[in-house]
C-alpha cells in the first residue's frame, strides 16, 4: 500500500499515512488531532542502476532533419 506525506497547517508537523491510491486525496487528520492538513508532493527514489538507451543508427547518405535534408541546406 502506498505511503503519502501530509503536513498539518495548524501545528506544522509532517506525517505519513499508508492508504489506497483512491484515498490519497481524502482528508487526513494530524496525529495531534488537527484536521487542517495538506497532502505534500513527494518524489520517488528508485534504487538500482539504469543506462540510457543507445542512439538509433543513422541512415547512410546524410541529412535527416525535418524533411530528409532536401530543403534544410
Amino acid at each position: 500500500m502506498p505511503r503519502y506525506e501530509y503536513r498539518c497547517r495548524t501545528c506544522g508537523d509532517t506525517f505519513e499515512l499508508s492508504r489506497p491510491m483512491a484515498e490519497s486525496s481524502a482528508p487526513a487528520d494530524c496525529p495531534a488531532g488537527h484536521d487542517d492538513t495538506v497532502k505534500l508532493l513527494s518524489t520517488v527514489a528508485v534504487g538500482g542502476s539504469a543506462s540510457a538507451p543507445a542512439p538509433a543508427p543513422r541512415a547512410a547518405g546524410g541529412g535527416g532533419g525535418c524533411c530528409g535534408g532536401g530543403c534544410c541546406g
